[in-house]
């Protein structure tokens, strides 16, 4: 078994069965004799010439939910070689740690339930790995001066074996309005979100678990994730990193990704992202970079912009309305004109205005969520000096 897909599951059957779905679509391309024989054929010839099978089982990890999909994963039973476990809820680390220990397959693929597979992804994941198995020429290098007699002045280079992956989401045409607006504002440069990591260029790649892999035995060894219970998967991606590994990113290999369905629900993702990412530097010191700033710094902005107009609304009540006309609505501007250019950039990439609009309080939410869960973390932890189990004991780890 080359590959075990891990999925933590939480109130989520209908996700499920979306995500079952997909996974019947996937295929692996098999190795050949006549591949390792014919060395003349070229790599595309090969890559059609193989077989397509199956080489993956499902592990669908229940943590604890209300409403199981025991009975839609059975409806699989079958299709796909999939298991299904029910456990006391204990968060999605965790639950991904129980479903390592009962896999058998080489790598481990870490998905989130709310994620739907196009049909090549597992086969971009496959011929991924087997292109960077370690002894494959990827480009060149320049020679050093020394080692100018060689002609020409270029050597042959290798990429190390890969023993971790992570791949990008994208939205699919189906989702609602709003779960499109999400994915713009947890996308797009303008929120930061095309900033954080999710370029081949960047020296470093942390994987997310929405989609993620590594290798069982680098699982196993990093003792898989923490029990964090938000920011879980960057810790594990830094611990990845600091271990001496380098996780890659696979363009190809990507996932529709729903997201959070509504703003309330949306707002309280982000906002735990925030509060992470004050504990995550204080497991990792040094990995808070200024891009992890920004949505505090906006958040803090934003908010003065509101009190210096109430200010400038009350002093034009009581004092002189025309001299406190500018300080009441001058504070407006910046946010109507950031409110614009979201609205027409993601009204361009989406190809709907309705989106666009959409995607206005989206990013406001993702922005100031995000800012306002980092301001709380940082006073608990960086000023009351609490604990991260202490801090947020009521939040996360009843």
């Amino acid at each position: 078994m080359k590959y075990s897909i891990i999925v933590p599951v939480y109130n989520r059957p209908d996700e499920v069965e979306e995500l079952l779905e997909s996974l019947c679509q996937q295929r692996l391309k098999a190795a050949s004799q006549r591949e390792q024989s014919d060395a003349h054929i070229n790599s595309a010839e090969r890559e059609q010439a193989r077989p397509k099978v199956k080489d993956f089982e499902v592990l669908i990890v229940e943590d604890g939910s209300q409403r199981d999909c025991k009975s839609v994963t059975e409806k699989f039973i079958g299709r796909l070689e999939v298991k299904y476990f029910m456990k006391p809820n204990s968060g999605p680390g965790q639950s991904r740690n129980y479903g390592a220990e009962r896999a058998n397959g080489e790598w481990l693929i870490i998905l989130d339930s709310d994620v739907v597979l196009p049909e090549g992804y597992l086969e971009a994941v496959d011929r991924e790995i087997r292109g960077y198995g370690g002894t494959e020429v990827r480009g060149y290098e320049k020679c050093s001066e020394n080692e100018s007699n060689l002609a020409p002045p270029y050597h042959r280079t290798t990429v190390p074996p890969i023993v971790a992956f992570g791949g990008p989401d994208a939205s699919h045409p189906s989702f609602t309005p709003v779960q499109k607006a999400i994915s713009y504002s947890m996308t797009s440069f303008f929120t930061t979100g095309g900033i954080r990591g999710g370029k081949a260029k960047l020296d470093k790649f942390y994987p997310r678990s929405f989609n993620m892999g590594i290798r069982r035995d680098v699982y196993l060894q990093l003792g898989g994730f923490t029990k964090m219970r938000f920011g879980e998967d960057i810790d594990f991606s830094y611990r990845i990193v600091e271990a001496g590994y380098r996780p890659r990113l696979f363009p190809e290999a990507w996932v529709w990704h729903k997201r959070r369905t509504d703003f309330k629900k949306f707002f309280r993702q982000v906002y735990n992202s925030g509060i992470a990412r004050i504990n995550l530097e204080k497991r990792h010191p040094g990995t808070m970079k200024l891009v992890h700033l920004l949505p505090t710094v906006f958040t803090v902005g934003v908010i003065a912009l509101i009190l210096i107009s109430a200010v400038g609304r009350a002093l034009m009540h009581y004092v002189d309305r025309d001299q406190f006309y500018w300080m009441c609505f001058a504070p407006w501007i910046p946010i109507i004109l950031y409110s614009l250019l979201i609205c027409i950039d993601s009204t361009i990439k989406n190809r709907s205005l309705r989106v666009g609009i959409l995607s206005v309080p989206a990013a406001f939410v993702q922005l100031m969520g995000y800012g306002l869960g980092f301001i709380e973390s940082w006073w608990k932890r960086c000023v009351l000096k609490q604990d991260e189990f202490q801090a947020f004991e009521k939040t996360f780890y009843k």
